[in-house]
């Protein structure tokens, strides 16, 4: 059986995150520089939800707003649903199917240990 861990052995296990109160231009920049399409939205307590270019094409562009005044948090998919390293790929798929998400962040405990997320 094949784990999420031993995925991410191959992937790598830098991840990118952004706080809830910034913006959502600050998002996208950062998200352009690191050549990513999601973060994991931090704030004192842990994570709080994922921002993605979806959300961004669906709740700003497509909606009228601006991504310089419109913060994260507005547009942020939460609850964070997450998989913790020792499952299986088949689980963590399953997941993502049943909950409707696109990005499963990874994480150990506290700790974000997957791809592509965490900064």
């Amino acid at each position: 059986m094949k784990t999420i861990e031993r995925v991410l052995t191959q992937k790598g296990t830098q991840v990118w995150s952004i706080g809830p109160d910034a913006s959502v231009l600050e998002a996208l920049t950062l998200m352009a520089e690191k050549r990513i399409g999601a973060l994991l939205v931090m704030d004192a307590t842990g994570p709080v939800g994922v921002i993605s270019e979806r959300d961004y094409a669906r709740s700003v562009a497509l909606k009228g707003k601006t991504s310089r005044a419109t913060p994260v948090r507005q547009i942020m998919t939460s609850p964070v649903v997450r998989v913790d390293p020792h499952q299986s790929v088949q689980e963590a798929l399953a997941l993502v199917t049943h909950r409707c998400v696109y990005h499963l962040p990874v994480m150990d405990g506290d700790q974000a240990a997957g791809p592509g997320l965490h900064r």
